[in-house]
Order: structure tokens, then sequence, then C-alpha cells
């Protein structure tokens, strides 16, 4: 059976929750899932502008005719609002099979005294607090049916800090942490906790770091060929469709002209 085959016939008919489902890897990995499964998938898409899900929405029932899809605004930051947005799901939609943790940013690159309180507060109530409560209102659902797979978007910066990323690197060591203690917690059921940490991925992080300046945005890849959000999306899908008992529990990504988080090639003007 080949490697395409497969992948469809474990993705049959799994609803898969994809939180920042409007734009980088979260919109990337709605279309991976929908092409892997040849649009036999349920996919509920979340994030904060509705109407960018609207369009994804569009383009992939055009594509693919038979796929379901639930899109709704969720800012995992608003706390309250994640338990009533998991039971007020359709019936078509209520048995989560994939939670996919995508949501997250960077913001700024400022040193430790002068990081503004909104920047520190932004990351972590996304990165870290709104990962842990999409978790926390999920998991239910895959112990009563001891099924489940959690994918929690990580970073190389959660391994490898960096000056000016203090806050956000603390971010992502976090899921690190959370997911590596989740793992351990989950060793007795069939519910899988997998990690992705990517590095320099072309998307729209650098230019929300820098509070849209785009032109900082573009320094950050001058020199350089970052990957796409399409080749995180191709991991995460990747993960989900190995054999029940295969967990890929961490996967670094990053391009080939990065080593670590701080250690990267950039070719002279």
């Amino acid at each position: 059976m080949s490697f395409g085959k497969k992948a469809a016939e474990r993705l049959a008919n799994k609803i898969i929750l994809i939180t920042g489902a409007s734009s980088g890897i979260g919109e990337a990995t709605a279309r991976e899932f929908a092409s892997a499964a040849n649009g036999n998938i349920r996919l509920i898409l979340t994030a904060r502008r509705k109407e960018k899900l609207a369009q994804l929405s569009d383009s992939l029932t055009k594509e693919f005719p038979t796929i379901k899809i639930h899109s709704a605004k969720l800012d995992v930051t608003e706390h309250d609002g994640i338990k009533p947005f998991i039971s007020g799901l359709p019936k078509d939609f209520a048995d989560i099979d994939v939670l996919i943790n995508n949501a997250g940013k960077a913001l700024g690159k400022a040193s430790v005294g002068e990081i503004s309180d909104s920047d520190i507060q932004g990351m972590m109530q996304t990165n870290v607090l709104g990962l842990i409560n999409m978790t926390q209102a999920v998991i239910p659902i895959f112990k009563a049916k001891n099924s489940g797979d959690i994918v929690n978007i990580g970073s190389i910066a959660g391994r490898d800090p960096y000056p000016g990323g203090s806050i956000y690197c603390a971010s992502k060591a976090a899921v690190k942490f959370f997911s590596h203690s989740l793992r351990k917690e989950l060793i007795n059921t069939r519910i899988r906790v997998l990690e992705v940490d990517p590095g320099a991925v072309l998307t729209e992080f650098s230019l929300v770091r820098f509070h849209g300046d785009q032109g900082a945005a573009d320094a950050v890849y001058e020199g350089t060929q970052p990957l796409d959000a399409s080749d995180i999306a191709e991991v995460i899908v990747f993960g989900i469709t190995r054999k029940q008992n295969t967990v890929i529990a961490e996967t670094l990504v990053f391009p080939s002209h990065q080593a670590s988080a701080s250690h990267v090639y950039k070719a002279p003007k």
C-alpha cells in the first residue's frame, strides 16, 4: 500500500481542530490535511480573523467538495471562552480526534528591563496559557474514548535561547516541558503528544514580531532561503498519520542555512 493511500485511510473521517488557522502554518496545515485525506475529513478552523477563515473554508470546499468544515472566531487568550467553545461545537464536529495547538506569536526583540507589559502578556497568554487551556478543554474528549492526538507547535527558540528573545524563548521552552509532562501523564493511554519545533519559516511571524514593520521583517530572511509554512504542515501530517503505536515525539525542523536559533549563515550581498 502506498504512503498516500495509508495516510488517507488513517485520516478518513477524522475531526481536526487547528488554532491560528487563518494564515501561516495553521492555514498550510489545514490544506495539507485536506489534501492527504482527499477531502474525507472534518476540519475545525479557528483564529481571531474570521474573514480569513471564511476565505480558507471557501477555497478548501471548492477544491474538495466532500470536505466538512466548521470555522469560527476563537482568541485563545480569552481563556474563559475556550471551554464553552469546545462544548458548543456542532454535533458532527464535537468528537475531536486531533488538536493542533498552532496559535502563537513573538512580539518585539527588546532586552529584559525594556520589554513592554503588553508584549510580555501577549506572548505568554497566547503561547503558553492559550495552549494549556485548549489542551485542558479537549483532553477529556480524548480520555473518554482513550484515543486522540495533540500536536504542540514549539520552536527552535525553546531549545536555543537568544538575546532579545527572552520572553518568546521562555514561552516556547514552557511548551516543550508541558508537552514532555503531558506525554508522561498519558503513558497508559492511546493518546499521543507530538511536538514540532520549526526554525526559520517565512510567514507573518516576523511582521507580527516587529509590529508591522515590513522592512525589519524582510531583513530577518535577507540572504537566506527560509522554509515555508507547507514544509512544517507536511511534518505535522506525517506525524499524525503514523501507526497508532508510533509517536513522533519531537521534530526539529530548520532550513539548511540554519544550525540553531543563533547560528545562521547569510549569503553575502
